[in-house]
C-alpha cells in the first residue's frame, strides 16, 4: 500500500514533467493534477509544498546538481531531471527526511517513470548530491 507522501512524491514528478514541458505554474499544475485518482490519497499539503518548492529553487538545485552530471542538464531524460530535482529539493529543504529514504524514494520514481536503467543513474547522482548536500548524515 503506497502512503500519502509516495503518492504526493508520484503526483510531484508528473507534474514536474508537465512544468518543464509547458512553463504553466505550480497552482496551475496543481489544477490538472487533481483531476488524477491518486490526488484524493496524497499528502495534498506536501505535493503543494514539493511543487512549490522545486520550482521557485529550480536554478538553485540545476546548480547544484550539474557538476554531479556526466552529461549536460539538457542530455538528460524529463523524468530523469523531475526525480533530481525533486530529490535534490528533499535534500536540501527537508532534513527531516533521512537522505536514505530521499535516495530510495527517488530510485524508485525512476524506476515508475523513467527509461530502463535510469534508476541507477539517479540513484549514482544522488549519492553524490547527498554527500555534498548532508556531510554529516552521510559521513
Amino acid at each position: 500500500m503506497k502512503s500519502a507522501r509516495r503518492r504526493a512524491r508520484e503526483l510531484a514528478v508528473q507534474g514536474l514533467y508537465a512544468w518543464q514541458m509547458s512553463g504553466l505554474p505550480a497552482a496551475e499544475i496543481l489544477v490538472h493534477l487533481s483531476d488524477t485518482k491518486e490526488f484524493e490519497r496524497a499528502d495534498r499539503a506536501y505535493l503543494n509544498r514539493l511543487l512549490d518548492g522545486v520550482i521557485a529553487a529550480a536554478g538553485t538545485l540545476r546548480e547544484t546538481l550539474s557538476p554531479l552530471l556526466d552529461r549536460p542538464w539538457p542530455g538528460l531524460s524529463p523524468v530523469e531531471r523531475s526525480v533530481l530535482l525533486l530529490a535534490a529539493f528533499e535534500l536540501s529543504a527537508v532534513p527531516e527526511i533521512p537522505f536514505r529514504v530521499v535516495i530510495n524514494e527517488a530510485v524508485d520514481l525512476a524506476k515508475i517513470f523513467g527509461g530502463t536503467d535510469g534508476h541507477k543513474y539517479v540513484n549514482g547522482v544522488l549519492d553524490r548530491v547527498s554527500r555534498a548536500l548532508r556531510p554529516a548524515e552521510t559521513a
